[in-house]
Order: structure tokens, then C-alpha cells, then sequence
């Protein structure tokens, strides 16, 4: 009897062992200090200095007021971590364990009981350490020293004999934003910023999992899934899928092993708008001896991707097709969503994705300032349909070619494509940032009075990376079908003509230009991958980080959080052209959100009637880091501003449009991008604002999905005869059951004639309204006392219309405002 007992508990214990498995060590207790003092203090894993020091109330909030400007000193200090953990004699046994780093910001050197085993310098690697050698059972102690990373950039920046533009930033691999943009504060951060652990392993691990598509088609999907596996010593093993096993050979040390599946009526992978983002998940196992060594789970979606770039009459197309389909690409740019990033949640990157989605968006570019976004984004936009456009990531500057630094990128491009490159999601790598138009169109060269070899220089690094080693390593890890690389976004500046007839286009006219927003309709490029305009969150927003008394153009913390230097002066500019500037600040708030919907509507649709000589339009930007008047549609607690709202609108799938030309004739749009064709009937009305019928006019239409843009010419009365204060174009199409409305108004916001609606909401139930007014209610804004979400704001209510609106939640006393209320 006790030899069986005694040989069952062997069986469980070789079991046990054979096992993957992982001790988390960020849960373990950690402290922090500023090196060379002596007291310590509670620590967070992941987090960050700045965050650390927050919390135990040694610095104040960094986003208060302008308290950024008092916490500069933070990043030129080093500062150290520490813990104690106890290692079983069990744990000891594996024959195997590795010190795992997922993310250490940045420059940090790591101790395993007194003994140095790691240097790191990039905040974006991996870093994995063999640490069995120094480990012992009990307690074991494990110090990181992070060591100021604006330091370690300016010591680089010295042995150049050349100035690079944004100093040194561009040495330190790192997420550039934290040094300061004009929408985010200076914070630049150090701290284990991902999760660390120890694996534990014994005959073999997997490294890393792939999968190619060699057929697809309607009738099967042939796949590839490639396993890079790690073997201690050479034998036979299993890749088991499901309960079907595939044996092979392992040699010792790295191994590549294929596992063919064919999957019968692929049922495929759509954007959102185009039908259902379906996945296939799979769960493999690698075992040996009927043992389980460790499991991988994978999920991918079958789709066809294709960067289209054929010359035409113009210059040359930028578009994709999915599955065949040529897409129009709609959405924005995303920023980190915190300047603190270990503070992001799963949460937060759902509701992004979400947020997203609701407003009808296909497309969100991961931009090249700031991070390799969390699982959690890319899980986000396989499951909603959303495609990803992803920069690497480097911005608005050039970079060493040294052969530390490329080499260091190469494992940066490694470790990020092989974690992302199955997610469905995932449309195009991209190289930078505007480093290109920059170095081309930006004056670098004289305003650093570089030599024709500095310059030589420079640029010859510029393509080692970015035509070289980047696209060379893409094509080692990617297979073809996955492998789509553009060098830089945009491909040629906005002040070049050739911008808006081939490539990607960043068009920053207005703005920066401050040129007026009706440019949009005739500076349209290819693919508008970047373009903007500010404007100011909500004034709840804003109470959350000043003092009532600072909410005014002229408090030292209200300035703070406008980081564009002229950013209120050209916000003001565009606003006395287009609307009446309110006095009241509250006021202004809502009106320079009112501004910002306006002219990023004129800029949407001038795109999408613009199809498929223009095939995208993403706007910058998506979201914020922090609480600041900024291009965010989103603020940074998640609120839409007036432009998500109108987002939404005018990215639906089914846009009705119109098109001034300069003699004021108009020509009528309907915009299909979706799977369905419509035909029925297209009726425009002239209006007044009490709703009395002016002028109609009813024609047949149809629009094909399959076809770009359905015009039409309507005939049109004299705009003499008619008060064009005083009426709107009221713009219905009816197809079945289909019903698409949209209104247009002849003269700007400033001139209209408006008068004092009587405004009525009626509640339906918990978190319905019903809301209609006797005139027209020009842009109307909800707010409530209690915070929530109504499913449509900032719209305009038109005379005698019963406008349906969801709440997130019951409301507590719901306050509505016009932009009537603001012309007094």
C-alpha cells in the first residue's frame, strides 16, 4: 500500500513539475526610493515614480493646476526599487526559471541578490532573464535602479558633433510624449511599468506562436500555425489542438515546428459597418510523455488585406480592401490614454474601442509618439471590428543609425510584432511620425546649421532604420499577407502639391495654417490620415484639476492645460468668423466645442464625398492623456465632446451631404459604405426656423454599395427670395423601412437669425426622453446634475421634431442649453 502511495505522489509531483508555471512578484510587497536616501516608502508594481510618490502624499496631484511645473525635478533623479520574496524548495527544483520583465521604464539595472543580471535601456522590450543560477530557497532579494532617462539622453546627445532636433528625447527609447507635446504635460516617467514574474519551466517552452493563411477562399481557410519552441535536450514531443495530436522531434535549444489546419467554409473577419468581426479560437497544448507542458491560447479572424497604391489620372490611389472589398477608412488617432500608463485599465481600453465603435469608426491608428498599446486595446478591436493602422514608435524628429541604438530597435520591432502581428485587427505597420515630412519640409537643416555631411548623415541613419532595418525585419517575422509597411505617415508634406495625389496626408492648413475650414473641401488627398482642430472639454472636466477661481483665460493653471502655444489665440480667431463669442466662459467652453464639430464636419464629409478619389479619413486625435483643452473628440475621464457626437454623425454608413460650389448652387450626396444597396426616394425642403415649408423638390435615387457616391443636382430657387437666416435645407431619404434625415443651413452659426425655442423634454421612462421644441433649437447640449451618457447631444433640433435620446443612467435634473442661450 504505501508503495503505491508513494509512487502517485511521484506521478503527481512529475507532473507538477513538468508544468509551466508563474509566480507573480508584482504582489509582492515593494518599496521605493530617490537613491542615496535612506527612507523608503510603499511602492506600486506596475507603476511609476510619479505615481508612487503621489501616493504617499510626497508630491501633489501632477495634474492639479500647474503643479507639472513643480514636479520637473522628478526625472532627473534615480530612483531605486526593492522587494524580498521567499522561493520554495519545490520551486527551486524546476530545472529552469526566468526572471521576466514585461515592461521597465527605462534605463534600469537589475539585482538578484546583490548581483547584477540585467542592464536594460528600452521601455518598450521584453526582458527575460535565466535567474535559476541565482535564486535560493527562502528569501531572496530583487532591486531595480532606474536611472534618469533625460540624463542618459544627454550624455548621448554629446557624442554626436550634431544637434538632432528634440534633443534628447530621440536617444532614449521611451515613449516620446512624456517629454511634452502640445496636448500633453512633461512627465517623464521611470518604475516597472509592466508586470514581473517568474517562469517556471523544465523540458521545453514555447516562445511564440503564429499562424499563416495559405488559402482562403469561400470553400476553405488552410492554415499554418508555426510554434518557436525551446527544448532543453533533444526527444520526442506533442503539439496537441483540441484531442488531436501532431508528434515530432525536438532538438535541443530554439525549434521552429508547423501544424497544418484546414478549416472548412471560413466564415470571415468584417470591419465594423461591413458585417461581423468573427473569430476561430484555439487552444493548444505542448506535452511530452502524456504530460502537459504548457498551454497557449489563440484567437484569430481569417481576412484578406490589401494597400491598393495603382497610378491613375491624378497621381496614384492609397486605399484598402478587405476580403476583396474596397474600404473607405473612417476614425482617429489614438494617444496613450494616460500619461501614466500602468493607471489604464483593461476598462479603459474597452470602452476607447467602444467609444470608437459607437461612433461608426473602422479604422484607430496607434500613433508613433507614444506606446505599443496593452493586449487588452488589440483584444478590443478584433472583438469590434475596428482596424488597426500601427506606427512604431518614433515621432516628429530624426534619430541616431548608430549600430547600439538599431540593434536595440530591431528587438523592440521583434518582441512587438510577434505579440501583435495574429491580431485580425492589425492593418499596416508603419514606420514614424511625420520624421520625414519633418526632415524635408521643417527647416531642420538650417535651423541647426547642418554641414552637407551632417546632413548626409542623418538621413543615411533615417534609412537604415526606416527602409532598412525595419521592412528586412518585418519580412523575417510576417508572412506576406500580414506584412503591409508604409516608412512614415504622412508619405509627403502639406505644403507639397503632390500630398493630396498620392500617399497619406496630414493637411494642417487649418490650424496651423489658419487657413478657414471650407479649405477642406478643396485640399482633399488620397488618404487624410491626419488633420484638426481644438477644442475646450467640458467645463466639469476642468473643475476636476483647478480651482473654481482659475477657470479664466488668464490663471497660471488654466494656461497649463493648454499646451499649444497659441492655442486659445487661434481658437478665437476661427470662432469670431464663424459664431458669436460668448463672454461667459461656460459659454465659450460649449461654443469652442461647437467650433470644433463644425469645421471637422466640413473636413469629414468634403473626405467621404470625396471617395475613392479619397478613400480615409482619420482625424487627430481620438482621446487625451490628461485634462486639457486639445484635437480630442474624447476628453481624458472619457466624455464626448460636440465633435464625438458629431463623429458619429457624419461617419455613419449612410451619409446625406451637401456641397456649395461658390456660386451657391448645391449639389446633393448620398454616401453608401455599406454591404446594402438603396434605391428610393431623395426629398429636399427649404424650412424656415419656426418649420413652415418654403420650397421641395423630390427625385429618384440609388445607391450602391458596390458604387462610390450617388451626386445630385437638384434645381434649386433663387437664395434671393429667401430669408437664408432664417431657413435650413432639410435633406430626407426614404428606401423600405430606411429613413435618413440631415439638415444644412445657408449662412455660418453667427449670422443666423435665431430666436428662443421652447424647448420641452419629456420623460418616457428610467433612461428614456423625448425631447421637441416649437422653433428650431440650434445645437442643443444635455447635461445633467449626476454624471451619464445621453445616446445624442449637441444636435439640432429641428421645429415641431420628437427627438428620441437613450440615457446611461437616470438622469437627476436635466439641464439643456442652445446656441441661442450664448448670442446675447
Amino acid at each position: 500500500m504505501f508503495k503505491k502511495i508513494f509512487l502517485f505522489l511521484i506521478l503527481i509531483c512529475c507532473s507538477i513539475s513538468a508544468q509551466t508555471s508563474y509566480r507573480n512578484l508584482s504582489s509582492e510587497n515593494w518599496i521605493f526610493n530617490k537613491q542615496n536616501e535612506a527612507k523608503k516608502h510603499k511602492a506600486t508594481i506596475p507603476g511609476t515614480v510619479h505615481t508612487d510618490l503621489f501616493q504617499n502624499q510626497l508630491i501633489p496631484d501632477p495634474f492639479f493646476g500647474n503643479n507639472e511645473k513643480k514636479l520637473q525635478w522628478i526625472e532627473n533623479e534615480n530612483w531605486e526599487y526593492e522587494t524580498h520574496f521567499t522561493l520554495s524548495k519545490s520551486e527551486l527544483e524546476n530545472q529552469n526559471i526566468d526572471l521576466e520583465f514585461e515592461g521597465l521604464d527605462t534605463y534600469a539595472t537589475v539585482f538578484l541578490n546583490g548581483k547584477v543580471v540585467l542592464e536594460a535601456d528600452n521601455m518598450f522590450r521584453k526582458w527575460t532573464i535565466s535567474a535559476k543560477s541565482h535564486l535560493k530557497i527562502g528569501n531572496n532579494h530583487l532591486k531595480v535602479v532606474f536611472h534618469s532617462a533625460v540624463q542618459k539622453g544627454k550624455e548621448e546627445a554629446k557624442k554626436l558633433s550634431y544637434t538632432l532636433p528634440e534633443k534628447e528625447r530621440v536617444f532614449v527609447r521611451k515613449a516620446q510624449y512624456q517629454f511634452g507635446w502640445d496636448w500633453g504635460p512633461r512627465f517623464v516617467t521611470a518604475g516597472i511599468w509592466k508586470k514581473v514574474q517568474l517562469k517556471f519551466w523544465n523540458s521545453a517552452k514555447i516562445e511564440n506562436v503564429k499562424y499563416n493563411q495559405k488559402v482562403l477562399n469561400k470553400t476553405v481557410a488552410d492554415l499554418d500555425f508555426i510554434f518557436t519552441i525551446f527544448a532543453e535536450k533533444s526527444g520526442k514531443y506533442q503539439i496537441k489542438l483540441g484531442q488531436k495530436p501532431f508528434p515530432f522531434i525536438l532538438k535541443k535549444g530554439q525549434n521552429v515546428v508547423k501544424v497544418p489546419l484546414s478549416i472548412p467554409n471560413p466564415i470571415l473577419w468584417w470591419s465594423n459597418g461591413l458585417g461581423v468581426p468573427h473569430q476561430y479560437a484555439f487552444r493548444f497544448s505542448l506535452e511530452q510523455n502524456q504530460q502537459k507542458i504548457e498551454e497557449k491560447e489563440l484567437k484569430i479572424g481569417l481576412k484578406t488585406i490589401e494597400l491598393i497604391q495603382e497610378k491613375d489620372q491624378t497621381g496614384k490611389s492609397f486605399y484598402f480592401k478587405l476580403n476583396g472589398k474596397s474600404v473607405f477608412m473612417k476614425g482617429a488617432n489614438v494617444v496613450p490614454p494616460d500619461s501614466f500608463l500602468p493607471r489604464v485599465s483593461d476598462s479603459t481600453y474597452f470602452s476607447l474601442v467602444e467609444n470608437a465603435k459607437k461612433a461608426n469608426m473602422n479604422m484607430l491608428r496607434v500613433w508613433g509618439g507614444g506606446v505599443y498599446f496593452d493586449d487588452a486595446f488589440y483584444e478590443a478591436c478584433d472583438a469590434n471590428g475596428i482596424l488597426v493602422w500601427q506606427d512604431f514608435m518614433f515621432a516628429c524628429s530624426m534619430y541616431p543609425g548608430d549600430e547600439k541604438f538599431v540593434e536595440n530597435v530591431k528587438q523592440e520591432v521583434i518582441d512587438n510584432v510577434n505579440r501583435l502581428q495574429n491580431h485580425p485587427s492589425i492593418a499596416i505597420w508603419c514606420g514614424n511620425n511625420e520624421n520625414d515630412e519633418g526632415w524635408h519640409n521643417w527647416g531642420w537643416q538650417k535651423q541647426f546649421k547642418y554641414t552637407k555631411a551632417d546632413s548626409t548623415q542623418i538621413w543615411n541613419d533615417y534609412k537604415k532604420v526606416f527602409h532598412g532595418m525595419i521592412p528586412k525585419t518585418l519580412d523575417s517575422l510576417l508572412p506576406k499577407e500580414k506584412n503591409i509597411y508604409w516608412s512614415s505617415s504622412p508619405s509627403i508634406g502639406w505644403g507639397r502639391k503632390e500630398s493630396l495625389t498620392q500617399g497619406d496626408s496630414h493637411y494642417w492648413g487649418v490650424w496651423w495654417g489658419k487657413e478657414p475650414f471650407e479649405i477642406y473641401e478643396k485640399k482633399v488627398g488620397r488618404f487624410m490620415s491626419e488633420y484638426g482642430f481644438q477644442g475646450m472639454p467640458n467645463l466639469e472636466t476642468l473643475q476636476k484639476v483647478m480651482k473654481k477661481e482659475d477657470l479664466n483665460f488668464t490663471s497660471e493653471a488654466f494656461k497649463n492645460h493648454q499646451k499649444h502655444p497659441t492655442g486659445y489665440e487661434t481658437i478665437n480667431e476661427y470662432m469670431e468668423r464663424d459664431y458669436v463669442v460668448p463672454k461667459d466662459f461656460e459659454d465659450y467652453a460649449y461654443v469652442s466645442q461647437l467650433l470644433q464639430a463644425r469645421g471637422m464636419k466640413i473636413a469629414i464629409e468634403a473626405h467621404r464625398r470625396a471617395k475613392s478619389y479619397c478613400m480615409g479619413t482619420l482625424y487627430w486625435q481620438f482621446n487625451d492623456c490628461w485634462p486639457v483643452s486639445s484635437w480630442s473628440s474624447l476628453d481624458y475621464y472619457g466624455n464626448w465632446k460636440a465633435f464625438h457626437y458629431q463623429a458619429k454623425r457624419s461617419f455613419e454608413n449612410v451619409l446625406l451631404s451637401a456641397e456649395v460650389t461658390d456660386s451657391r448652387i448645391y449639389k446633393f450626396f448620398v454616401i453608401n459604405d455599406g454591404m446594402q444597396n438603396y434605391a428610393g426616394e431623395l426629398k429636399a425642403e427649404i424650412r424656415n426656423f419656426k418649420g413652415q415649408l418654403l420650397w421641395e423638390k423630390k427625385a429618384y435615387c440609388k445607391s450602391d454599395a458596390s458604387s462610390n457616391v450617388s451626386a445630385i443636382l437638384l434645381p434649386f430657387p433663387s437664395l434671393k427670395e429667401i430669408d437664408t437666416q432664417n431657413s435650413y435645407i432639410k435633406l430626407e431619404f426614404i428606401s423600405g423601412d430606411n429613413h435618413f434625415v440631415s439638415a444644412f443651413f445657408f449662412d455660418k452659426p453667427k449670422d443666423l437669425k435665431l430666436s428662443k425655442p421652447n424647448i420641452e423634454i419629456k420623460i418616457i421612462d428610467e433612461v428614456t426622453i423625448e425631447i421637441s421644441s416649437d422653433v428650431l433649437a440650434k445645437d442643443v447640449f444635455l447635461s445633467s446634475e449626476n454624471e451619464l451618457f445621453f445616446g445624442d447631444n449637441y444636435f439640432d433640433l429641428l421645429p415641431n421634431e420628437k427627438r428620441i435620446i437613450k440615457l446611461s443612467k437616470a438622469a437627476k435634473g436635466i439641464k439643456v442649453k442652445s446656441l441661442f442661450d450664448t448670442m446675447k
